[in-house]
């Protein structure tokens, strides 16, 4: 796949890609409608502080992370045009409640439910690799993942005029973040009826069950619930901060804790469920993969996006305070970071494409992020300041192009469970995302970004000794095992006997 094919829109692999980049690009618009109207919030309601909003800064990612699985699993059952419509239409209306709330309870519990849309991203990696070749796959999902990811990027540059010209007054805000809620409900309906689930109704191949990952050995089972408990038990961090903010009693405290425990519990409980009776029966051999690169591309992301989301929320002061400069162009030269995703990453995806061996990609980025924010630690004020930005973009076009190689490795990994795949690697970013933010309140930002450059070099460890080549990585077509064939032949049974 040629870079100019993104303009053959005639094709109906590209129209697909436009139409679930847009969807993904409105999602993290809304999703990051609340920072670029902070300041303005403040002024319009008297009773709102500066930590109400840092909280609410808490509760836009928190919900994010158990809602990646949970529509991970809902993708692989139902596929991605239904889960990405039904999701833009639902979380349009605590949208508007946050837009027009005028209680602190409101807010909170809207913003909560809110954060949910982060999910939206795994959506769009499900669809486009539907649509797209093993060999093509790295550069379709990271042009999807560059552009659509711009969406944040937009709501900072955008929401403020729009607030101040086109609405005006104290309640310009409101509309505003409604008007972005309005129209990601709108797209969600065109897009339940403009794009179909892949070329063919073949494309979408379902799992045998969706309430857990499903994994081909024994040994991979115990790997898999290893790796779940971070999942939810990273939302400890989060209860954590928000009572020691003093937002929530320590009996409020107990029972979080309890709920994510048992929440914890239950995913064991199903990843046996589904697990022990396949394990037993015995899994074929053309249907096994290793459970290892799935960790391995956990700790990628945890690594790349995770610092990128950390790091963005704390680059603007860094340059601030290092170089003396005004908010406004530290905010500016800050965005550098973010501005390179729309290259970056969908040439991360194009180079695992072209290269011929998607594991070394993925090291060599790895690599490079570790070296990158190695740089970063060693700037300071006697650094000239074209330097450290030159640092600053080099380090994030080693980040966002591991984001770009992590995600056109994992539909070859394997086609029937993509969705809980990306879903589970996606959350991993944002575990990694909390992690480093917590750590980010005890350290320097030199000490900052080394303790970045350490989990690059541990994820780059991870994966030279976990992760492999994915199966038919580059073949025309996606691999398919006698267990595949079987679950469509008994849901064409089904089907066939429902007609009766």
């Amino acid at each position: 796949m040629k870079v100019s094919s993104v303009f053959k829109v005639k094709s109906p692999e590209i129209r697909a890609l436009h139409l679930t980049w847009i969807a993904f690009f409105i999602t993290f618009y809304v999703w990051f409608n609340m920072a670029p109207l902070a300041s303005s919030m403040l002024k319009s309601v008297d009773w709102l502080t500066q930590d109400d909003i840092k909280l609410f800064a808490i509760c836009n990612v928190a919900l994010t992370i158990p809602a990646r699985i949970i529509v991970g699993m809902a993708l692989d059952r139902f596929g991605p045009r239904r889960v990405f419509s039904i999701l833009m239409v639902t979380m349009s209306v605590p949208a508007l409640v946050f837009a027009f709330g005028d209680t602190m309870a409101q807010l909170l519990v809207s913003r909560l439910v809110l954060s949910s849309i982060g999910a939206s991203f795994v959506v769009g990696i499900h669809m486009t690799a539907l649509w797209f070749k093993p060999r093509d796959i790295g550069f379709a999902e990271g042009f999807y993942a560059g552009w659509g990811n711009f969406g944040s990027a937009a709501a900072a540059m955008t929401l403020p005029t729009i607030a101040i010209t086109m609405y005006g007054g104290d309640d310009g805000w409101r509309w505003a973040i409604a008007q972005s809620a309005i129209v990601m409900a709108a797209y969600g309906v065109y897009y339940w009826f403009g794009i179909t689930d892949g070329p063919d109704p073949k494309a979408h191949r379902k799992p045998r069950k969706a309430a857990a990952m499903e994994v081909s050995s024994w040994a991979d089972m115990i790997k898999l619930i290893l790796w779940t408990i971070p999942l939810v038990g990273v939302l400890g961090i989060l209860v954590w901060r928000i009572q020691n903010m003093g937002y929530l009693s320590t009996t409020g405290a107990v029972i979080a804790y309890l709920a994510i425990v048992a929440v914890v519990i239950y995913q064991i409980i199903q990843i046996l469920r589904v697990n022990v009776p396949i394990l037993k029966e015995g899994v074929p051999e053309d249907d096994k993969y290793p459970f290892s690169s799935v960790a391995a591309l956990n700790s990628t992301y945890f690594a790349n996006f995770g610092a990128e989301l950390a790091v963005v929320s704390m680059l603007p002061m860094f340059f601030e305070e290092t170089w003396g400069l005004s908010a406004a162009m530290a905010g500016l030269i800050a965005a550098s970071f973010a501005f390179v995703n729309l290259v970056a990453r969908p040439m991360g995806g194009l180079v695992s494409d072209r290269m011929g061996n998607r594991r070394f990609v993925m090291l060599s980025y790895m690599f490079g992020i570790g070296i990158g924010f190695v740089l970063m630690a060693m700037l300071n004020s006697s650094w000239p300041l074209i330097v450290a930005v030159a640092i600053t973009i080099f380090t994030s076009f080693f980040v966002q192009g591991a984001e770009g190689a992590t995600f056109g490795i994992i539909p070859s990994i394997k086609r029937r469970i993509t969705g809980q795949i990306s879903g589970m690697a996606g959350a991993y970013g944002n575990v990694g995302a909390v992690v480093y933010l917590t750590i980010f309140t005890f350290v320097t930002p030199t000490q900052f970004f080394y303790i970045i450059a350490t989990g690059a070099f541990l994820s780059w460890l991870i994966c030279l000794i976990w992760l492999k080549e994915p199966e038919g990585a580059f073949d025309e077509e996606y691999h398919v095992s006698s267990v595949d064939r079987m679950i469509e032949e008994q849901a064409a049974l089904k089907a066939g006997q429902a007609s009766r």
